[in-house]
């Protein structure tokens, strides 16, 4: 029994790793967004060569015109996500905010579907606890 909890909790990471992937990029865009950064087009040929520069899919520290910011390159867009060291400070929280929520969306899920294998005889039909034998 112990073996089918790993192997469920295994399948619904291997799960949530995958759809993570595949929308890492627009989830992390949204909250940016969320969290005060502006998109910036780079319009100057000094802006274009600093966001090749940078690298892709990545927030990075840079100085411009001596003050501070965070940049997150768009390159098939041609323009950047630009925000304060304030603005980072908020996406941090709405990441974190955002994995909590998800970490307990995961557990009631797992919860839940353990909650589903059980009837009014425990676990299993006929299998109360002695695992099935009379299966």
């Amino acid at each position: 029994m112990n073996q089918l909890f790993r192997f469920i909790g295994a399948l619904a990471l291997l799960t949530l790793a995958a759809g993570c992937a595949t929308t890492k990029t627009t989830q992390t865009t949204d909250l940016l967004t969320a969290a005060g950064f502006k998109l910036v087009t780079a319009d100057t040929p000094k802006k274009q060569e600093l966001l090749k520069s940078l690298p892709a899919g990545q927030l990075t520290l840079i100085t411009w015109k001596g003050k501070t910011f965070y940049v997150q390159p768009d390159l098939p867009n041609n323009r950047a996500y630009v925000g304060t060291p304030k603005e980072y400070q908020a996406y941090q929280q709405l990441r974190l905010a955002k994995q909590l929520s998800n970490d307990n969306l995961m557990a009631a899920q797992m919860n839940q579907d353990a909650m589903d294998r059980w009837n009014v005889w425990g676990p299993g039909f006929y299998g109360g606890f002695y695992g099935g034998r009379f299966r």
